[in-house]
């Protein structure tokens, strides 16, 4: 019989090495070799798991069938936002995010809501007890919105694979779920649970089951300090779709967005609301983000920005000083800081305003990260409100890019920028030059105000 193997593996890129190094040769990254022992696994008696020759066999492509699959809807809006419309049969799916974010939860409300369909639930973490309790708690009748039960949800404390595959096979469910999928190992490898190699081939036998069978499986991921998945990346490539649950603990809101997604756009997120009797889906995030503004404080400004097709309303928040020791300090949360060091230097040569000496603190409000340019000239604004002293109107909000050149440029989807706008009771509304000639003025109750640059949006607004 052939002797186990060992070789060192790189934990962010997979590079593998039959000696530790340091620094890995491919990504560049330190201290991410890990050794891996790999024994030589005999196939006698396993049963096969792939398809038959007939059915690989190649085809012409106007022979193939376009008939759109049959979507399973989670009775979530939101999370079917995310997935393009709902989950597709044969799919593999890897929800990712950091410890107690509410990746369990909101698997298990999904599993609870799917009236009459089979589902097995594996946790590798918790014990079937526990669950329970879980459970309980979501289907506690004096919660706010409380969860159905489904009677046709099984669950199961297990990691090993192969057994898992044998309940599969008792229960023959319609879904499955896999919490998660660092806790669970193969003997195909002899390495630890957890480990490149473990989580490489349990997820390749999950994608052989879900493309065979046609059953649709979640898998929920760690991810490392710095905030990408654990495991290689070849697993974040082998998934048909990778989400990321992401929001501040200290918060109550949590976002759902989609990192890669086979069958739908990867521009859509969902907002959920974590309360004590589970996640509360948010149809209106820009109420909740804007209802406990405070009218009379400088530094404050509303953005109009776009998570892929829905507007949502945030606000920035600015706090511009005077620096007590030498070098000025520079923080943002929620905000690039490099992008906003650029529009620093944007204000200081197109405006005059000395902030090189200055310390400059960006927070948006509720725990949000942002990143659509259409922020630029609302956080522009609240740099210049909180450095001249002056109160921004809270009627007021802004939807503009920024250019080197002090110049505003147009940003995509004007026009439900400011629906939203009029919608939620603003009076006037920042856009380019360029945006307010496309639109039509006479459609909404507020005042549209295109402007050029930046010098003419500041004398607008604190003249």
């Amino acid at each position: 019989m052939a002797k186990p193997k060992t070789y060192y593996s790189c934990r962010q890129c997979g590079y593998q090495s039959s000696s530790w190094l340091g620094r890995c040769p491919e990504c560049g990254q330190w201290n991410t070799f890990d050794e891996e022992v790999v024994a030589p696994v005999s196939t006698a008696g396993r049963s096969p798991r792939h398809s038959t020759a007939q059915d690989s066999l190649p085809k012409l492509l106007h022979e193939v069938s376009s008939s759109e699959t049959q979507r399973i809807p989670t009775q979530c809006a939101e999370f079917d936002r995310v997935l393009g419309g709902g989950i597709v049969p044969g799919s593999l799916l890897l929800i990712g995010g950091e410890p107690g974010i509410g990746k369990s939860t909101l698997l298990l409300q999904t599993a609870l809501q799917l009236k009459d369909m089979r589902v097995l639930y594996v946790s590798g973490e918790e014990s079937e007890q526990q669950i329970k309790m879980r459970a309980d708690r979501l289907m506690d009748p004096s919660a706010p919105e409380p969860m159905a039960c489904n009677s046709s949800l099984f669950v199961v404390s297990e990691t090993s694979t192969q057994r898992i595959f044998e309940h599969i096979e008792a229960v023959k469910p319609e879904m499955l779920i896999v919490d998660s999928i660092q806790t669970v190992s193969t003997d195909r490898a002899q390495s630890s649970a957890g480990s490149v190699t473990q989580i490489r081939e349990c997820a390749a036998e999950f994608q052989h089951y879900a493309k065979e069978s046609g059953v649709p499986v979640l898998l929920v991921g760690h991810i490392t300090k710095d905030g990408t998945l654990a495991g290689p990346k070849v697993m974040e490539h082998i998934v048909d779709a990778v989400l990321q649950f992401e929001g501040d603990k200290n918060y109550g809101y949590r976002i759902l967005r989609a990192q890669k997604n086979r069958f739908g756009s990867t521009a859509e997120i969902g907002i959920f609301e974590m309360l004590e009797g589970g996640l509360r889906q948010v149809a209106n995030p820009s109420q909740f983000l804007l209802s406990q503004r405070d009218k009379t404080l400088s530094g404050a400004a509303v953005a109009a920005t776009l998570e892929g097709i829905r507007p949502m309303f945030v606000e920035v928040q600015s706090l511009v000083s005077s620096a007590v020791y030498g070098t000025p300090q520079r923080n943002a949360n929620g905000f690039d800081l490099r992008r906003m060091n650029m529009l620093l230097a944007v204000l200081e040569k197109r405006c005059g305003f000395k902030l090189g000496a200055k310390d400059v603190f960006l927070n948006i409000a509720g725990g949000m990260k942002v990143s659509d340019p259409a922020t630029h000239l609302a956080v522009a604004s609240s740099i210049l409100s909180s450095n001249v002293d002056i109160a921004i109107d809270p009627t007021v909000c802004f939807a503009a890019e920024l250019g080197l050149s002090g110049e505003l440029r147009p940003v995509r989807n004007p026009m439900q920028r400011v629906a939203e706008a009029d919608r939620l009771g603003f009076e006037r509304i920042f856009v380019s030059a360029y945006d307010a000639r496309l639109l039509n003025k006479k459609r909404y109750h507020l005042e549209v105000i295109g402007v050029s640059v930046i010098e003419e949006v500041f004398r607008k607004l604190f003249a």
